[in-house]
Protein backbone atom coordinates (compact mmCIF):
# COMPACT_ATOMS: atom_id res chain seq x y z
CA UNK A 1 0.00 0.00 0.00
CA UNK A 2 1.34 3.16 -0.89
CA UNK A 3 2.01 5.72 1.97
CA UNK A 4 0.67 8.64 -0.10
CA UNK A 5 -2.67 7.27 0.05
CA UNK A 6 -5.12 4.67 -1.27
CA UNK A 7 -4.18 1.86 -2.73
CA UNK A 8 -4.63 1.15 -6.36
CA UNK A 9 -7.07 -1.82 -7.30
CA UNK A 10 -7.96 -4.34 -9.62
CA UNK A 11 -11.00 -6.59 -10.43
CA UNK A 12 -10.56 -9.95 -12.29
CA UNK A 13 -14.15 -10.24 -13.72
CA UNK A 14 -16.88 -7.50 -13.90
CA UNK A 15 -18.09 -6.12 -17.10
CA UNK A 16 -20.14 -3.02 -18.02
CA UNK A 17 -23.01 -5.68 -20.04
CA UNK A 18 -25.38 -2.70 -19.90
CA UNK A 19 -25.72 1.53 -19.88
CA UNK A 20 -28.23 3.85 -20.60
CA UNK A 21 -29.07 7.93 -19.94
CA UNK A 22 -32.08 10.29 -20.26
CA UNK A 23 -31.37 13.62 -20.99
CA UNK A 24 -34.03 15.87 -18.75
CA UNK A 25 -36.15 17.37 -21.42
CA UNK A 26 -36.74 20.98 -20.33
CA UNK A 27 -34.02 22.93 -21.75
CA UNK A 28 -33.12 26.51 -19.25
CA UNK A 29 -30.04 28.17 -20.99
CA UNK A 30 -27.79 30.52 -18.95
CA UNK A 31 -28.86 33.65 -20.62
CA UNK A 32 -32.26 32.83 -18.48
CA UNK A 33 -30.65 33.23 -15.58
CA UNK A 34 -28.68 36.18 -16.35
CA UNK A 35 -32.10 38.18 -17.32
CA UNK A 36 -33.33 36.86 -13.80
CA UNK A 37 -30.46 38.52 -12.21
CA UNK A 38 -30.25 41.67 -14.36
CA UNK A 39 -30.77 44.23 -11.50
CA UNK A 40 -28.69 42.22 -9.23
CA UNK A 41 -26.22 42.00 -11.59
CA UNK A 42 -26.13 46.14 -12.69
CA UNK A 43 -26.26 46.54 -8.88
CA UNK A 44 -23.20 44.86 -8.37
CA UNK A 45 -21.36 45.90 -10.93
CA UNK A 46 -20.80 42.27 -12.65
CA UNK A 47 -20.55 41.83 -16.22
CA UNK A 48 -23.14 40.78 -18.68
CA UNK A 49 -23.09 36.61 -19.72
CA UNK A 50 -20.48 35.88 -16.81
CA UNK A 51 -22.29 32.34 -15.64
CA UNK A 52 -21.32 31.30 -19.22
CA UNK A 53 -18.31 32.76 -19.93
CA UNK A 54 -16.60 31.50 -16.42
CA UNK A 55 -18.25 27.96 -16.76
CA UNK A 56 -18.89 27.53 -20.47
CA UNK A 57 -22.26 25.97 -19.26
CA UNK A 58 -24.35 27.66 -22.12
CA UNK A 59 -27.62 25.44 -21.23
CA UNK A 60 -28.76 22.87 -18.59
CA UNK A 61 -32.28 20.44 -18.37
CA UNK A 62 -34.85 20.28 -15.93
CA UNK A 63 -37.10 17.46 -15.64
CA UNK A 64 -40.98 18.47 -16.42
CA UNK A 65 -43.55 19.90 -13.71
CA UNK A 66 -44.48 16.79 -11.66
CA UNK A 67 -41.50 14.35 -12.67
CA UNK A 68 -39.87 12.20 -9.71
CA UNK A 69 -36.46 11.70 -10.09
CA UNK A 70 -36.63 8.53 -8.46
CA UNK A 71 -38.82 7.16 -11.29
CA UNK A 72 -36.12 8.84 -13.87
CA UNK A 73 -33.74 6.60 -12.02
CA UNK A 74 -35.48 3.56 -12.03
CA UNK A 75 -36.45 4.34 -16.06
CA UNK A 76 -32.42 4.84 -16.17
CA UNK A 77 -32.36 1.37 -14.72
CA UNK A 78 -34.83 -0.60 -16.86
CA UNK A 79 -33.52 0.64 -19.94
CA UNK A 80 -30.02 -0.45 -19.20
CA UNK A 81 -31.25 -3.76 -18.43
CA UNK A 82 -33.29 -4.01 -21.40
CA UNK A 83 -30.34 -3.18 -23.29
CA UNK A 84 -28.22 -6.03 -21.33
CA UNK A 85 -30.88 -8.23 -22.11
CA UNK A 86 -30.68 -9.05 -17.73
CA UNK A 87 -33.89 -10.07 -16.28
CA UNK A 88 -35.03 -7.95 -13.75
CA UNK A 89 -34.93 -11.31 -11.37
CA UNK A 90 -31.48 -12.12 -12.16
CA UNK A 91 -30.27 -8.26 -10.44
CA UNK A 92 -28.63 -9.18 -7.01
CA UNK A 93 -28.00 -5.47 -6.24
CA UNK A 94 -29.08 -2.47 -6.82
CA UNK A 95 -27.05 1.16 -5.78
CA UNK A 96 -28.56 4.48 -6.06
CA UNK A 97 -25.65 6.88 -6.10
CA UNK A 98 -27.88 10.03 -6.19
CA UNK A 99 -27.21 13.32 -4.41
CA UNK A 100 -30.53 14.52 -4.69
CA UNK A 101 -33.34 13.15 -2.12
CA UNK A 102 -36.61 14.29 -1.45
CA UNK A 103 -36.08 12.97 2.21
CA UNK A 104 -33.86 11.68 4.76
CA UNK A 105 -35.24 8.17 5.32
CA UNK A 106 -36.33 5.97 3.32
CA UNK A 107 -33.33 5.17 1.23
CA UNK A 108 -33.94 6.49 -2.31
CA UNK A 109 -32.67 2.96 -3.72
CA UNK A 110 -35.90 1.53 -2.02
CA UNK A 111 -38.38 3.63 -4.40
CA UNK A 112 -36.27 2.53 -7.18
CA UNK A 113 -36.39 -0.96 -6.37
CA UNK A 114 -40.08 -0.91 -6.31
CA UNK A 115 -40.17 1.17 -9.44
CA UNK A 116 -38.11 -1.51 -11.89
CA UNK A 117 -40.17 -4.56 -10.27
CA UNK A 118 -36.57 -6.33 -8.95
CA UNK A 119 -36.16 -9.06 -6.94
CA UNK A 120 -37.02 -9.29 -2.47
CA UNK A 121 -33.59 -10.98 -2.86
CA UNK A 122 -31.77 -7.99 -4.51
CA UNK A 123 -29.51 -5.84 -2.48
CA UNK A 124 -30.47 -2.39 -2.37
CA UNK A 125 -28.96 1.34 -0.66
CA UNK A 126 -27.68 4.19 -1.39
CA UNK A 127 -24.08 5.67 -1.93
CA UNK A 128 -23.77 9.09 -1.77
CA UNK A 129 -20.60 10.47 -2.17
CA UNK A 130 -20.72 13.79 -3.92
CA UNK A 131 -19.83 13.56 -7.82
CA UNK A 132 -17.52 10.40 -6.95
CA UNK A 133 -21.04 8.30 -6.21
CA UNK A 134 -21.67 6.44 -9.49
CA UNK A 135 -17.99 5.70 -10.15
CA UNK A 136 -17.83 4.47 -5.96
CA UNK A 137 -20.87 1.97 -6.84
CA UNK A 138 -18.94 0.61 -10.12
CA UNK A 139 -16.10 -0.02 -7.48
CA UNK A 140 -19.03 -2.02 -4.92
CA UNK A 141 -20.31 -3.81 -7.73
CA UNK A 142 -17.28 -4.93 -8.88
CA UNK A 143 -15.82 -6.23 -5.81
CA UNK A 144 -19.13 -7.75 -4.88
CA UNK A 145 -19.18 -9.68 -8.54
CA UNK A 146 -15.35 -10.71 -8.03
CA UNK A 147 -16.56 -12.38 -4.40
CA UNK A 148 -19.31 -14.26 -5.94
CA UNK A 149 -21.70 -12.38 -4.50
CA UNK A 150 -23.68 -11.66 -7.31
CA UNK A 151 -24.13 -12.06 -10.70
CA UNK A 152 -25.39 -8.37 -11.76
CA UNK A 153 -25.83 -5.22 -10.32
CA UNK A 154 -27.61 -2.03 -11.80
CA UNK A 155 -26.14 1.05 -10.39
CA UNK A 156 -28.59 4.19 -11.02
CA UNK A 157 -28.36 7.51 -10.67
CA UNK A 158 -31.01 10.86 -11.10
CA UNK A 159 -30.90 14.50 -9.91
CA UNK A 160 -32.99 17.17 -9.45
CA UNK A 161 -31.26 20.37 -9.09
CA UNK A 162 -34.22 22.57 -10.11
CA UNK A 163 -34.99 23.75 -6.65
CA UNK A 164 -31.94 24.28 -5.44
CA UNK A 165 -31.40 27.25 -8.77
CA UNK A 166 -34.87 28.68 -8.24
CA UNK A 167 -33.61 28.75 -4.61
CA UNK A 168 -30.26 30.17 -5.77
CA UNK A 169 -31.99 32.60 -7.87
CA UNK A 170 -34.05 34.20 -5.70
CA UNK A 171 -31.56 34.92 -3.09
CA UNK A 172 -29.11 36.47 -5.18
CA UNK A 173 -32.16 39.01 -6.73
CA UNK A 174 -33.26 39.70 -2.89
CA UNK A 175 -32.34 42.98 -1.49
CA UNK A 176 -29.03 43.15 0.50
CA UNK A 177 -26.73 40.72 -1.99
CA UNK A 178 -23.20 41.26 -1.96
CA UNK A 179 -20.86 39.98 -4.67
CA UNK A 180 -19.33 37.57 -1.74
CA UNK A 181 -23.10 35.65 -2.00
CA UNK A 182 -23.18 36.00 -5.46
CA UNK A 183 -19.66 34.08 -5.49
CA UNK A 184 -20.26 31.50 -2.86
CA UNK A 185 -23.69 30.58 -5.16
CA UNK A 186 -22.63 31.13 -8.32
CA UNK A 187 -21.35 27.18 -9.33
CA UNK A 188 -25.25 25.85 -7.78
CA UNK A 189 -26.10 27.92 -11.57
CA UNK A 190 -24.07 25.36 -13.41
CA UNK A 191 -26.21 22.18 -12.51
CA UNK A 192 -28.68 20.66 -14.37
CA UNK A 193 -30.50 17.46 -14.52
CA UNK A 194 -30.35 14.04 -15.97
CA UNK A 195 -30.49 10.33 -15.22
CA UNK A 196 -27.72 7.20 -16.04
CA UNK A 197 -27.21 3.88 -15.29
CA UNK A 198 -24.89 0.72 -15.55
CA UNK A 199 -25.35 -2.79 -15.59
CA UNK A 200 -22.70 -4.94 -14.36
CA UNK A 201 -21.68 -8.36 -15.08
CA UNK A 202 -19.57 -11.29 -14.88
CA UNK A 203 -16.77 -10.89 -17.56
CA UNK A 204 -16.26 -14.73 -18.20
CA UNK A 205 -20.26 -14.77 -18.93
CA UNK A 206 -20.43 -11.87 -21.14
CA UNK A 207 -17.61 -11.82 -24.01
CA UNK A 208 -19.30 -8.74 -25.36
CA UNK A 209 -18.88 -7.13 -21.99
CA UNK A 210 -16.92 -3.97 -21.60
CA UNK A 211 -14.08 -4.94 -18.88
CA UNK A 212 -13.74 -2.97 -15.49
CA UNK A 213 -10.12 -2.75 -14.87
CA UNK A 214 -9.49 -1.01 -11.84
CA UNK A 215 -8.11 2.30 -10.90
CA UNK A 216 -7.11 4.04 -7.86
CA UNK A 217 -8.93 6.09 -5.22
CA UNK A 218 -7.33 9.14 -3.21
CA UNK A 219 -8.61 11.41 -0.41
CA UNK A 220 -8.43 15.01 0.56
CA UNK A 221 -11.17 15.23 3.86
CA UNK A 222 -9.49 18.35 4.83
CA UNK A 223 -11.16 19.88 2.13
CA UNK A 224 -14.78 19.18 2.87
CA UNK A 225 -15.77 22.61 3.91
CA UNK A 226 -15.13 23.59 0.08
CA UNK A 227 -18.30 22.71 -1.37
CA UNK A 228 -21.41 22.10 1.34
CA UNK A 229 -24.50 21.81 -0.54
CA UNK A 230 -28.19 21.49 1.64
CA UNK A 231 -31.66 21.46 0.69
CA UNK A 232 -32.28 24.17 -1.39
CA UNK A 233 -28.40 25.70 -1.47
CA UNK A 234 -25.22 25.08 -2.54
CA UNK A 235 -21.71 27.11 -1.14
CA UNK A 236 -18.63 27.04 -3.24
CA UNK A 237 -14.96 27.86 -2.55
CA UNK A 238 -14.71 27.79 -6.63
CA UNK A 239 -10.72 28.82 -6.57
CA UNK A 240 -9.65 26.50 -3.96
CA UNK A 241 -11.97 23.62 -5.48
CA UNK A 242 -10.57 23.71 -8.77
CA UNK A 243 -6.82 23.75 -7.12
CA UNK A 244 -7.29 21.38 -4.40
CA UNK A 245 -9.15 19.15 -6.77
CA UNK A 246 -6.76 19.01 -9.17
CA UNK A 247 -4.06 18.23 -6.52
CA UNK A 248 -5.89 15.27 -5.91
CA UNK A 249 -6.56 14.33 -9.00
CA UNK A 250 -2.20 14.39 -10.20
CA UNK A 251 -1.46 12.88 -6.98
CA UNK A 252 -3.83 9.85 -7.63
CA UNK A 253 -2.81 9.88 -11.07
CA UNK A 254 1.40 9.55 -9.94
CA UNK A 255 0.33 7.08 -7.10
CA UNK A 256 -1.16 4.75 -10.04
CA UNK A 257 1.57 4.96 -12.52
CA UNK A 258 3.50 3.69 -9.36
CA UNK A 259 1.86 0.76 -9.37
CA UNK A 260 2.23 -0.11 -12.93
CA UNK A 261 -0.87 1.84 -14.79
CA UNK A 262 0.06 3.78 -17.63
CA UNK A 263 -2.52 6.27 -18.90
CA UNK A 264 -1.14 8.20 -20.69
CA UNK A 265 -2.47 7.42 -24.16
CA UNK A 266 -6.14 6.04 -23.45
CA UNK A 267 -8.48 6.37 -26.64
CA UNK A 268 -11.23 8.44 -23.90
CA UNK A 269 -11.26 10.20 -20.87
CA UNK A 270 -14.96 10.89 -19.52
CA UNK A 271 -13.99 13.19 -17.03
CA UNK A 272 -16.83 14.39 -14.50
CA UNK A 273 -18.22 17.29 -16.28
CA UNK A 274 -18.37 20.33 -14.54
CA UNK A 275 -16.82 23.76 -16.52
CA UNK A 276 -14.08 24.43 -19.26
CA UNK A 277 -11.55 26.12 -16.42
CA UNK A 278 -11.81 22.98 -14.83
CA UNK A 279 -11.30 20.42 -17.76
CA UNK A 280 -9.19 22.39 -19.29
CA UNK A 281 -6.72 22.37 -15.89
CA UNK A 282 -7.28 18.41 -16.12
CA UNK A 283 -5.78 18.28 -19.57
CA UNK A 284 -2.89 20.38 -19.05
CA UNK A 285 -2.14 18.50 -15.39
CA UNK A 286 -1.54 15.02 -17.12
CA UNK A 287 -0.95 15.86 -20.81
CA UNK A 288 -4.09 14.79 -22.17
CA UNK A 289 -5.26 14.76 -25.75
CA UNK A 290 -7.93 16.99 -25.98
CA UNK A 291 -9.51 15.24 -28.67
CA UNK A 292 -10.26 11.92 -26.30
CA UNK A 293 -12.05 14.08 -23.75
CA UNK A 294 -15.65 14.32 -24.84
CA UNK A 295 -17.57 17.22 -23.50
CA UNK A 296 -21.17 17.41 -22.12
CA UNK A 297 -21.17 20.10 -19.62
CA UNK A 298 -21.84 22.73 -22.10
CA UNK A 299 -25.36 21.22 -22.88
CA UNK A 300 -26.22 19.45 -19.56
CA UNK A 301 -24.43 21.18 -17.15
CA UNK A 302 -22.72 19.93 -14.31
CA UNK A 303 -25.46 16.75 -13.93
CA UNK A 304 -23.18 15.74 -9.99
CA UNK A 305 -22.73 11.39 -10.28
CA UNK A 306 -24.78 11.41 -13.41
CA UNK A 307 -22.52 13.07 -15.46
CA UNK A 308 -19.62 10.58 -16.19
CA UNK A 309 -22.12 7.53 -16.99
CA UNK A 310 -24.57 9.88 -18.90
CA UNK A 311 -21.08 10.88 -21.14
CA UNK A 312 -19.96 7.18 -21.30
CA UNK A 313 -23.21 6.32 -22.31
CA UNK A 314 -23.28 9.13 -24.94
CA UNK A 315 -19.99 7.66 -26.16
CA UNK A 316 -20.57 4.48 -26.27
CA UNK A 317 -21.59 4.24 -29.61
CA UNK A 318 -18.37 6.16 -31.30
CA UNK A 319 -16.34 3.12 -29.05
CA UNK A 320 -14.39 0.28 -30.87
CA UNK A 321 -13.80 -2.96 -29.01
CA UNK A 322 -10.33 -2.95 -27.43
CA UNK A 323 -10.28 1.31 -26.55
CA UNK A 324 -9.03 2.22 -23.50
CA UNK A 325 -11.59 3.81 -21.53
CA UNK A 326 -11.09 5.92 -18.29
CA UNK A 327 -13.83 7.49 -15.90
CA UNK A 328 -12.55 10.33 -13.74
CA UNK A 329 -14.61 11.69 -10.71
CA UNK A 330 -13.38 14.12 -8.33
CA UNK A 331 -16.43 14.82 -5.61
CA UNK A 332 -17.13 17.47 -2.71
CA UNK A 333 -15.09 16.22 0.54
CA UNK A 334 -12.52 15.71 -1.42
CA UNK A 335 -12.74 12.08 -3.08
CA UNK A 336 -11.40 11.38 -6.40
CA UNK A 337 -11.76 7.78 -8.62
CA UNK A 338 -10.07 7.12 -11.56
CA UNK A 339 -11.51 3.98 -13.03
CA UNK A 340 -10.11 2.05 -16.52
CA UNK A 341 -12.25 0.35 -18.72
CA UNK A 342 -11.29 -2.45 -21.75
CA UNK A 343 -14.09 -1.45 -24.33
Amino acid sequence: MSQLGNATFRYRDSAIVGLSHIEAPRVVTSAEFEDRLAVARKALRLPKNLLERVSGVRERRWWEDGTAFEDMAAEAGSKALAEAGVDPGDVGLLINTSVSRTQLEPSVAVRVHDRMGLSSRALNFDITNACVGFVNGVQMASAMIDAGQIDHAVIVNAEDVRRTQEDTLARLTADGVTRQDYQNQFASLTLGDGAAAVVIGRASDRPDGHRILGGVARAATEHHELCVGSFGKMTTDTKNLLTKGLKLVVDAWREAEADGWDWSRLDRYVTHQISTPYTKAIIDAVDLDPDAVPITFDRWGNVGPAAIAMTLSEQADTLNPGDRVMCLGVGSGLNTALLELAW
